[in-house]
Parts: structure tokens; sequence; C-alpha cells
């Protein structure tokens, strides 16, 4: 890390009160309420957060709240719970019992309605018969799902069971899944015979079949999906419906300790194996819970939409842990954002070419709150904006954005397009290892501005500091760091509690290093700048990538872009600008140099990018963020190293490393 701090320029500082009528109705009614709230867990932390985990159901009360030795946490010491019984079992038992738990629809069009009655017996049942399958608490159990009801399910069951599940999203190789399943030495696989992808069917069962030989997994559950050809190993391999149909609807759910391991969720890294990130039952849910209540000021009438896929924790959070811990409804699709319905569902007619997706599920649905992903958002403006148009989005009272810093345009375009000027935008921070939202808007409260974070959640304390630990004034850049523990911080790196140490804790002394360059402003609101190896330190100068990329994108002609550095004799990095124009617009020196000087207009000569790179389509995760650690490889004129299993699109990456040697 640099000694120099992350300079860097607002790129938009209009603000955004909460309109009045949701503020009157929402839990956190105005500013000086946010403020009270977060001075109240400032006096007294640990008084804070057990107020915070007494919501949840407990079978027994802790002794300790916290117990801290830096960097190891543990909390709620002694407390005994069940986190299915939290989030399924009280509204089952209660007054939700006939309320709808889970929404769903198949990106054919296919659809389910499960209540918390019912949601009550199907984990019920798979407890049970994961039981007689011989998984014991402490043993995990990988999960390779399309986004179907089946998955949170299962999800449940484990946790019911107490076997910690580490779910691996359906997009990822065969190669990944056995490296996963080798990490944690996973005991069984639930999995499908296949998902649906853009019409096309993911074969998951196939790629489990390559993924566990000669590892320790002994059973195979097979949910019928697809209704496609699939190989089958007697004695290993079961029908998910076969074990769920002869098993009891009764299951008396044991509870755990509060630090029992919930799961473990594997994030990728640059170089070397993806590092499996452990979090524990407790403190977990009582984080998810509470934000998931707080930041979308959940109502019982709510449709939740979270458009992430459970295979991120993003998915795991705020569609499964959280939103069911609230007893809230959730929406769950299982496709891709541009899949139209198919017209065996859509009474002889389909839906276009599946644009208006999104639109149409919201219309159908009635979705209250809708969370979903800057990249989402950015092509959604580049299909146009005929499709939100043409229908009903009035239902929508609350937006949301997660999985990377907005760039100011996109969050207007969201703003005004889809939430039509009223919906408030909660732009959400945190990470897989924070396991929660840490930085956000609360939605009757907090004036927001477009492409700030805000400030943190009450009972969360962050800085900005310099690489000795120390704050930086406001409007300078610096390191984002948490200062002190919260209940839902991820326990260790599975198997490897060294890495976990360095990776967190052995960069800044005394704090959690996030890993991600942000800036503080006199409103102590914080913008995010994205990894600290986003970065460009051009002449001296070091500029936030996501700051060009906003300047770029705010051009008319341009519907998305990545920048990344390449080495320079002269600069030491130069900026090379990856960029997707709008349809309709051609892709030339012409427009390269009307970018360039577009840039330097919004932030200055010293942004001014070297290269400007035109492509149809950047390379991605299959959650949507873009892999700019690719395109720095690309751009330096090597050859991409490193984990590239997340990618969605492989032939992305091969069209843009071509394009750069044909140039040379």
């Amino acid at each position: 890390m640099s000694s120099s701090s992350i300079d860097s320029v607002l790129t938009e500082t209009r603000s955004f009160a909460p309109p009045e009528e949701f503020a009157r109705a929402a839990r956190v009614r105005s500013l000086a309420e946010y403020e009270e709230l977060y001075a109240k867990a400032e006096r007294d932390p640990e008084a804070f957060w057990a107020e915070v985990a007494g919501e949840l159901q407990w079978a027994k009360p802790w002794t300790r709240v916290l117990d801290w030795s830096l960097p190891d946490a543990k909390w709620f010491i002694g407390g005994r719970l069940n986190a299915s019984v939290s989030c399924v079992d009280r509204h089952a038992q209660g007054a939700r019992k006939n309320k709808a738990a889970i929404l769903f629809e198949g990106e054919p069009g296919d659809t389910r309605v499960i209540t918390y009655g019912q949601l009550h017996r199907e984990v019920c049942r798979a407890a049970n018969a994961l039981t007689a399958l011989g998984v014991k608490p402490g043993e995990f159990v990988a999960i390779y799902m399309p986004m179907i009801p089946e998955a949170a399910i299962a999800m449940l069951a484990c946790a019911r069971i107490g076997a910690p599940h580490t779910v691996v999203f359906g997009g990822f190789s065969a190669e990944a899944l056995r490296d996963r399943i080798d990490d944690c030495q996973a005991k069984a696989v639930i999995t499908a015979d296949g998902g649906w992808r853009r019409g096309a069917v993911i074969p998951l069962k196939d790629n489990v079949d390559a993924a566990i030989d000669g590892t320790t997994v002994s059973k195979v559950v097979v949910v019928r999906r697809c209704n496609n050809d699939i190989a089958w190993k007697d004695g290993r391999d079961v029908w998910w419906h076969d074990i769920i149909d002869a098993a009891s609807a009764k299951h008396e759910a044991l509870a755990h300790d509060s630090e029992h391991p919930l799961f473990s969720l594997y994030t990728s890294g640059t170089t070397g194996k993806p590092k499996g990130i452990l979090h524990s039952t407790g403190g977990y849910l009582t984080n998810a819970a509470y934000t998931s209540k707080l930041v979308f000021d959940l109502r019982d009438d709510d449709v939740f939409w979270c458009t992430a896929d459970i295979g991120w924790v993003t998915g795991h959070s705020y569609v499964v842990y959280g939103p069911l811990a609230n007893g809230a409804t959730v929406l769950m699709y299982e496709g891709a954002p541009n899949a139209p319905r198919s017209s065996a569902f859509t009474s002889g007619h389909a839906t276009g070419i599946g644009l208006d997706r999104f639109w149409d599920i919201i219309e159908r649905w009635g979705v209250t709150v809708f969370y979903t992903a800057p990249t989402a958002i950015r092509a959604f403006m580049k299909w146009g904006d005929q499709h939100p148009a043409a229908h009903d989005l009035s239902s929508l009272r609350l937006l949301g954005s997660v999985g990377e810093p907005i760039n100011p345009e996109a969050w207007m375009w969201y703003r005004k397009t889809i939430g039509g000027d009223r919906c408030p935008i909660v732009d959400t921070w945190w990470q897989t290892e924070t396991g929660a939202i840490m930085i956000s808007p609360l939605p009757g409260a907090t004036p927001t501005k477009p492409g700030s974070a805000t400030r943190p959640l009450p009972g969360i304390a962050v800085d900005v500091v310099n690489k000795d630990g120390q704050p930086v004034p406001a409007g300078s850049g610096g390191f984002l760091v948490i200062k002190r523990p919260w209940p839902s911080m991820l326990r260790t790196i599975w198997g490897d509690h060294e890495r976990f140490t360095k990776t967190y804790f052995g960069e800044i002394d005394g704090v959690y290093f996030a890993g991600d360059g942000a800036r503080r402003d006199e409103d102590g609101y914080y913008w995010i700048m994205g990894r600290v190896d986003d970065v460009i330190n051009v002449a001296g100068h070091r500029l936030s990538t996501m700051e060009v990329e906003s300047a770029l994108v705010s051009h008319p002609k341009v519907a998305e872009a990545a920048v990344v550095g390449r080495p320079d004799e002269m600069k030491g990095q130069a900026i090379v600008a990856f960029v997707t124009p709008r349809s309709g617009f051609v892709a030339d020196e012409i427009l390269g140099k009307e970018l360039r000087e577009h840039v330097v207009k919004e932030i200055g000569a010293l942004a001014r990018p070297e290269e400007i790179r035109f492509a149809e389509a950047l390379p991605k995760t299959r959650s949507g963020k873009i892999m700019r650690r690719l395109l720095r490889e690309v751009a330096s004129g090597s050859k991409a190293r490193g984990d590239t299993t997340t990618l969605e699109d492989q032939g992305v990456l091969e069209k843009l490393a071509q394009s750069f040697d044909k140039e040379e």
C-alpha cells in the first residue's frame, strides 16, 4: 500500500431528502432519530447488540455479550438457538402461518407460492431426510442449485440439524465445485438435474458427477427441475422428492451454541485457492435480521425481491436468513434478467424478447422493495426506458443497490425511471466477510447523495485512515476500516486462521481492513472508491477507477465502462478504459477522442485515459461484478491468471485478449 493518501473529487453533490410520506411511516423517521440511535449504540455497544439479538428466538440466554481478543470475536457466549426456528417455526406457529414466505417464478414462467406453514413442513422433512442419510451436526453439506425454493429449504434444513452449508453458485464449473468440497470436506451434495438460464439447461448434476470422485462426498441428493437425462449412481444418488416424501413433517429442532458454524461461503482471490469465509449462527443471524428490518424498512405487507443468487452472500443474507427472520414475503426468480417467459405460461403469448422481464415480474407480483446490482441497472439503461415504461411499477416503494459502487448517472436513472422520483434508494456497502450491510442510508431518515453509501448503521464503527491507521481529513481519501467488532463478522477462513489474521487484521494495526479505498466528506458521508487495487497512481496522482468510470458512463453514448491501470514507464501507471457504447453509436476513434475530452471535462486532464478500448461486453462474474483484475492483465499484455471460474462468459475475455493481440 502506498503511503500517500487516495485523492479524489466528488462527481455528484446533489442531495435528496427522504420523501415526506415515506418518512412518516418509516421505522426511523428523521436524521435526528438516526443520530440518537447511533449515539445509543456508541455509548454501550454491547447493550445495544444485546437488545437487537433479543428479537431472535433463543432457547437459552447468553451469559456474556462479547468476548473480544483481536482478531477473534465470540458473540452471545453461552446462548443457544436454532436459525431455522427464528426464520420459520416462530412464524409458522403464529399469525403468519398462512402468509406467503416464498413467491417463486422460474425462468420458463412456472410459479409457486409457499406459505410459512408449508415452508415449515418442507424444512422439517428435509432435516429428517438429511439425518436419515447420515449427515451429522458439524459436517458440511454442499448446495449446488438453481435459484429455486428447494435451495432455501436445503439451507434452512442444514441449519436446523447443525450441519454447516457451503452454497456453491450454480454457474461455477465442476473444478470450482471440487475445490470447495475438498476444502470443507463436505459429506453430501444437494443439487438438481439442471437449472434454466436463457432457455438452456445448466448441467448441474453432470458437474457434480465430474467433481466428486475421490472426495469425501458419500451422498448426492438431486432435485428434479428440468426433467433432462442425467447419469445415476445407485447407492450414492437419491432423488429429493423420494427422500422428502418418505420423511416426517415433524422435526424437533435442537438448539445450537451461538458460535456454532452456520455456513462457509467461498470468495475468489486474485491468486491461490478461494477463501472459505466462516460465519457463526447467533451473530450472523442477529445482523442479517437487524439490517433487513432497518435498511429495507420491512413491513408485514411487503413483497421483497433481492435479485441475488443464493450462491452469493447477498442471497444468504437478503433472500433467505434476513427477510425470513423478520417474517417477510420474499420473491425468488430463477433465470436471466432478459429471458422471456415461455408461451406455455403466458396464455399462448411470450413476452417479447425478454428485456422487460424484471419489470413484468414486479408488476405481476406487486413487488414493493427491489434490491439489485449497479451492473444490472446499467444494463437496464442500455436496453432502453421503453421496457420499464411498459409496466406498472407503482407497487415499488423502496429501491436498493448492492455489489459495487454505483455511478451517479445510474443512481439518477434508477430513481427516476424505476422509482418514479418517489422511492428512496438505499445504496449499501458490505462484504461477504461482514455478513450484513454496514454502511447505508436509512430510507426514512438519511438524505442521500447519488453515489454515496452515506453513513454507517447504528452499532457499526467505521473510519477512513492512512496506512499508519491515522484518520484522514474530511475530503481526503484513505483506507476503509472497521474499528470495533460486530456480531456478523467472519470468524475465520476455514482451515486457515493465519490467512484470516493476516488478510483482515494484519494490514493496519488494531482494526479490520476492508480492502476498499474510501473518502468521508464534510457531512460524514462515505464514498466507496472500490478495491484498493482498483486505485490508479498516475504520475503521483491517485485516482479512483470508479470516478473515471462514472465520468465515462455519464456520457450519453456510453452504456458501460471499466477502467484499469497498466504499467507505464513515464507515469507509473496509465489509464486504460474498456467501453461498451450504447446501441446505435459507432465505436471508432472519433468517439474515443470525444470520450477522452469528456473525462477531462468531468475530472481534469490528469484523468484522461491513455487508451480507450471498445468492447461488445465486459467480463463479469455470474453475480454481475466486472472482473477488473482480468482487464488489468489484458491491458498489460499478459494472459489472465488466477481464478476465472466466476466468469459469466469466458468468450468475452477471449475476444478482448484477441483484440489486443491483433492491434499489437
